[in-house]
């Protein structure tokens, strides 16, 4: 009985070990642990097609990331087939630096970007699946927009060539289920017609917000409301746009370009 009991300890101790090192050969079961890339944040997606004809799509929103698991917000414009108002979700994973994302079928098209991260940029290709863009296919590339400077100078130039000034303070927030963000803040002018407003918040399509390198400002002044929609160039830290002033005697159109000097951060 005690030569068995010990025989019996010997054989256990062998496996424990062997499950220890993975078995023969010594290497472990489990996963190895893998650097993932971080991808949570505003998204902006330029497509290119390779099927005749077919047109750009810009894929814009809000990427969250548990771990693994990717879950997106976005909006797809640049195509009758894809309303831009409407909010398509995708979900999906990243394995270190390569990423998989499909859509939820809106109007029964199912669009899905594979590709991979290298820091904040996206490279990959596209397909669409069912309904009016069946079939389109091509190459996608992306770009993590970075958070709205907090302060930001604008130049504001009328049609009649006559220009003013304007110093925003813009708080982002953290993101809205739509896969927008919103913006909150202050705004001075030396305007002859307003001198101070307040960014209304809001989300895509109407308030300020932010949605890929998108930026609209809806600033409710005690003479009306200045509208300004733009694009955001991370390399130039620019937003470019034009303007319009509604609801009161200085009812204006014309072109407004944003600078800043504070870090960026994504």
């Amino acid at each position: 009985m005690i030569e068995r009991s010990s025989h019996f300890v010997s054989v256990l101790s062998v496996l424990l070990v062997l499950s220890a090192c993975g078995g023969p050969g010594g290497r472990s079961s489990f996963p190895i642990p893998q650097s993932m890339s971080d991808v949570a944040g505003n998204w902006q997606f330029n497509t290119t097609s390779s099927v005749s004809g077919a047109p750009s799509l810009s894929i814009a929103g809000g990427l969250q990331q548990s771990t693994r698991a990717i879950n997106a917000a976005v909006h797809i414009d640049g195509s009758s087939c894809f309303d831009p108002i409407v909010t398509v979700s995708l979900s999906g994973t990243v394995r270190g630096a390569n990423i998989s994302l499909s859509s939820t079928p809106p109007s029964e098209q199912v669009i899905t970007l594979t590709g991979s991260v290298t820091g904040a940029a996206f490279k990959g290709t596209y397909t669409i699946k069912g309904g009016c863009a069946d079939g389109d296919q091509g190459t996608v590339e992306g770009a993590k927009v970075r958070q709205i400077p907090l302060t930001l100078n604008g130049t504001f130039t009328n049609s009649a060539n006559n220009t003013f000034g304007a110093a925003v303070q813009a708080t982002e927030d953290s993101g809205e289920p739509d896969g927008t963000f919103g913006i909150t803040g202050s705004a001075t002018f030396n305007a002859t017609c307003f001198s101070s407003g307040t960014l209304k918040p809001g989300k895509f399509p109407t308030g300020s917000f932010v949605l890929g390198n998108s930026v609209t400002f809806e600033i409710d002044t005690d003479r009306g409301t200045l509208m300004f929609r733009g694009a955001m160039d991370v390399d130039t830290r620019e937003i470019d746009g034009s303007y319009t002033i509604l609801g009161s005697t200085c009812n204006d159109t014309g072109t407004a370009i944003f600078s800043n000097s504070d870090p960026w951060a994504y």
